[in-house]
């Protein structure tokens, strides 16, 4: 079989380099992509006169053939259609990547020898007017945009269920820390909807990277532009791009949407790793504000007691693979002229490793939420003890007329007065109290009562149980809205 690039040269590449410069093991992930772009560069080569309507046919039957015997074209429920037309890669319309070839140089290589294979010489003229370049460019696109719709499809479940466990949640308070420490009381709830602000942030950024990454550079040529009168709009509407790109050069060269999404992945991989940091820590001993499920836990080869949060620890290990991945995007792309040179094939792999890494994560995070259990009861009594009142206590004295700066003052006097007796602010006199300031009074008692301190903070964004509720009401839309969102792209 004839090289696409070998009219020229009258040497063979050296065995070696050449199985080293190869890249169809990993880019055959792109087979779905590569079909679907063929197709729709056929039908624009007939309707530029360069295929007959009979070569037409016989090329997209090869086609459609191809990525039927390859398991290509998804038969899941999910999926209305599997021909090549409609079926870009939409959620769970995963590429195989079992397809195997020792000579196929990419995967455009690999889909013209099978093109040949089937239809003969006719299979060569698919590649009438392009070049791998925007052919290339155009794959890539098509996946990170499949990507996208699968990933904001795992979000939006990962976000049910947080929402889902925050309802459950109810009035049960936690203390909530600042530098580790005990710092106030705060809804559990509140608490949940902190990720999920993160989580819904993740899926806007996506949702922006797919957008201005949805234009389609077929046509685009090796640099300068196709050589054949090519209707680019007609092919970007083929692909249901919302248009070709808007200049040759950089459409061949472009890997900011690759270079855009990995680094979404990795600002989303970095939230789960802090959320799973908590986990960690408050499955641990000391805290056992939660308790571990079996289903994602492992045990110890030597101690039998033991059950471990690996599924933690590995979405925290996996984020500094994904941040790698990102790290290695900037690298490679660093300094490169224009347009397209060899480096850019490097940019695949960090691509798939971190797609494919976060794909794996997203499902057993939502697992894992579905399934852990939370000790209320622990959390509850956590909120109540430290100090944890000590600035609804300062609050009081400000309410009182004392200027905050004296009053923060003179409860830090009241704490190390607590701290010499080991006892909690309830458990001071008012006698005592009234010796760092007259302003207090038997009502001080009442608001240091849990329900007292979380309802102080009545602002937009706090923890007092009304705006809480409030804020559950306005994310559970949020996240309807990101449903619906993800559907229309199914």
């Amino acid at each position: 079989m004839m090289k696409m690039w070998s009219g020229r040269f009258r040497q063979p590449l050296d065995p070696q380099f050449e199985r080293w410069q190869r890249s169809f093991e990993f880019d055959r992930r792109l087979l779905r992509y590569e079909l679907a772009a063929g197709a729709a560069h056929a039908r624009a080569l007939k309707n530029a006169g360069v295929l007959s309507a009979d070569e037409l046919i016989s090329i997209l039957e090869a086609l459609q053939k191809i990525g039927e015997s390859d398991s290509q074209v998804s038969q899941n429920p999910r999926d209305p259609s599997t021909s090549l037309r409609a079926g870009l890669g939409h959620r769970n319309d995963t590429c195989s990547v079992h397809v195997e070839d020792d000579e196929a140089e990419d995967v455009h290589h690999y889909l013209e020898k099978q093109l040949v294979a089937l239809i003969g010489e006719t299979g060569y003229k698919l590649h009438s007017g392009r070049s791998r370049n925007e052919q290339i460019a155009t794959d890539l696109r098509l996946y990170v945009r499949a990507a996208i719709d699968e990933l904001r499809y795992e979000l939006s479940e990962i976000c049910a269920a947080f929402i889902h466990r925050a309802e459950q949640a109810g009035t049960a308070a936690m203390p909530a820390y600042t530098h580790l420490q005990h710092a106030e009381p705060v809804l559990v709830a509140h608490w949940l909807l902190a990720y999920l602000e993160m989580l819904l942030r993740d899926a806007d950024r996506l949702a922006g990277c797919r957008a201005r990454l949805n234009a389609c550079p077929l046509g685009s040529g090796a640099v300068a532009g196709a050589t054949l009168s090519l209707d680019r709009t007609f092919m970007a509407k083929e692909l249901e791009f919302v248009s070709p790109t808007a200049n040759s050069i950089d459409a061949t060269s472009d890997r900011d949407f690759v270079l855009e999404f990995v680094n979404d992945l990795s600002i989303l991989a970095l939230h789960l790793s802090r959320w799973a940091e908590e986990m960690i820590l408050f499955a641990s001993h000391e805290f056992g504000f939660i308790h571990l499920p079996e289903a994602y836990s492992t045990g110890s080869s030597a101690m039998p007691q033991k059950k471990n949060p690996d599924l933690m620890e590995l979405v925290r290990g996996k984020t500094g693979r994904v941040i790698g991945d990102a790290n290695a995007l900037m690298v490679i792309l660093k300094g490169l002229p224009l347009a397209y040179n060899k480096d850019l094939q490097e940019t695949q792999e960090p691509l798939f490793d971190a797609t494919e890494t976060m794909m794996n994560v997203l499902p057993l995070v939502t697992g894992f939420m579905k399934a852990v259990e939370f000790d209320f009861d622990r959390m509850n009594a956590g909120a109540q003890s430290g100090f944890m009142n000590a600035w609804a206590a300062a609050t009081y004295l400000v309410n009182r007329g004392v200027p905050s700066r004296l009053a923060h003052e003179q409860v830090g006097k009241a704490v190390k007065l607590c701290l010499e007796k080991n006892c909690e602010l309830r458990d001071l006199t008012l006698e005592e109290l009234r010796g760092l300031n007259s302003a207090f009074d038997e009502r001080f008692y009442e608001c240091l009562k849990p329900a007292s301190v979380l309802a102080m903070h009545d602002v937009i964004g706090g923890t007092a149980p009304e705006r809480v509720r409030q804020a559950m009401a306005s994310t559970k839309k949020k996240i309807d809205s990101l449903r619906e969102e993800v559907h229309a792209h199914a």
